[in-house]
């Protein structure tokens, strides 16, 4: 029971370290830099367990589409939103996602 164990923490332990190789893998890069943030209008918040997740570009295969802000709802008390961002690197742009922490 304790080689299954062994086992099978080893596996998960695996997968966990292989997920950022397979996250740089699938990156999308654009040669293109991505156009100014818009300026947007915050209203107000619909509630206080709410927070506000900026507009972005995003490369839909062939040009940059804005998506609007929006609020949405904290998973849990403490959680602070890390906005996405365009990145840059020898191959290009790359988009990351923004997460909560």
């Amino acid at each position: 029971m304790k080689a299954i164990s062994r086992l099978a923490a080893a596996a998960a332990l695996m997968t966990l370290l292989s997920v950022p190789a397979a996250e740089a893998r699938t990156r999308v890069y654009v040669n293109l830099a991505p156009p100014p943030i818009v300026v947007e209008h915050q209203s107000v918040a619909p509630g206080p367990d709410f927070v506000w997740q900026a507009g972005f570009h995003r490369w839909d295969g062939r040009a940059y589409a804005w998506v609007p802000g929006q609020w949405v709802r904290r998973p849990h008390r403490n959680a602070r939103w890390e906005a996405g961002r365009w990145n840059h690197d020898h191959h290009g742009y790359y988009w990351q996602d923004g997460r909560w922490r």
